[in-house]
């Protein structure tokens, strides 16, 4: 994968069109995903130090999804956990799938429980994933507390990629952002 400096130069110019900056709000389960981790802020992510792009880069080239047993589904996920502060601080990034055990976690990885909650969704456009999520991303951020439908709670936020991001070409994912 690209860095993710790249992508996010590149997503500045890219028109986002139809992100739904109106997301809708739902309360969801909680949940537990088994997968790689890191310690990361949107400050090192626009540098080469970044290290998201590279443990996309990883879970493809290494084969892990399939190394994570007891997965729920073939979804991909990334959470965005254990934040310091709000988007502008440090926060854990984990990616893999969700699972219904953390029993038997391979070597290398975490087991992390995304906590319940009520969750504002937004689902960006279907394009390149590296391009459409920083896109949709860089929009959240800089929507207004009242936009969201609640206050954020920073505890947990997290990206699906179910059926709809199969195609690299159009791939479509939706993002969850926790709220009060």
């Amino acid at each position: 994968m690209k860095s993710v400096l790249w992508l996010l130069l590149l997503s500045a110019t890219v028109n986002v069109g139809n992100t739904s900056m109106d997301p809708k709000v739902v309360n969801k389960d909680g949940f537990t995903l088994i997968g790689i981790s890191a310690r990361t802020s949107n400050v090192k992510e626009a540098t080469a130090d970044g290290v998201i792009g590279k443990m996309w880069g990883r879970l493809f080239q290494e084969g892990l999804l399939a190394k994570i047993p007891n997965r729920a589904d073939q979804n991909i996920v990334a959470v965005y956990t254990d934040y310091a502060s709000d988007h502008s601080g440090e926060y854990t990034y984990v990616l893999g799938a969700r699972v219904t055990s953390d029993k038997n976690i391979p070597e290398g990885m975490v087991a992390k429980k995304a906590p319940a909650g009520k969750f504002a969704v937004f689902t960006t456009d279907k394009g390149l994933a590296p391009q459409v999520v920083p896109a949709a991303w860089m929009k959240i951020n800089s929507l207004p507390k009242s936009a969201t439908g609640g206050d954020r709670t920073y505890r947990a936020d997290y990206e699906i990629y179910d059926e709809r991001a199969r195609d690299p070409n159009s791939s479509q994912v939706d993002i969850y952002i926790g709220i009060k």
